[in-house]
């Protein structure tokens, strides 16, 4: 099987990091991992060929296989990475995980700064389920 030559998706002005964060997410939960693929960072791409990507990508496809692809912005913020330059993130929940009092599992999405316009990380961070007993 031939398969055609990746070709970064043109960034859009009209969408912000939220939707775009949010369209990368739709991708990979549809196995579309090539379309995803191409709204990462060129840094990433660069260290990271596209079969290690789908790799990465699977667990996140199978959590939406478990609990249906409708996600929904679950918070926003910066986080520190230690070199002093945070990074702007964007976590999701899945909405049949909503319905809990604390979701499963969050889909984790980060950019370099406020105005980058392609995805640096993604990932899937497990939901505490209880307090830390003292």
């Amino acid at each position: 099987m031939v398969l055609a030559p990746l070709t970064p998706v043109p960034a859009s002005p009209t969408l912000t990091q939220a939707q775009l964060a949010r369209q990368f997410l739709l991708y990979i939960l549809r196995a579309e991992y090539r379309h995803a693929y191409a709204l990462m960072a060129p840094e990433f791409s660069a260290n990271v060929p596209l079969t290690r990507f789908q790799a990465s990508a699977r667990p996140l496809h199978a959590q939406g296989q478990r609990f249906g692809s409708t996600i929904a912005l679950y918070k926003l913020g910066l986080r520190s990475n230690g070199s002093g330059r945070p990074r702007y993130f964007y976590s999701f929940t899945f909405r049949a995980d909503t319905l809990k009092s604390k979701p499963q599992v969050q889909l984790d999405v980060s950019f370099r700064d406020s105005v980058a316009t392609r995805i640096l990380s993604f990932g899937m961070i497990p939901a505490p389920q209880s307090k830390p007993r003292k």
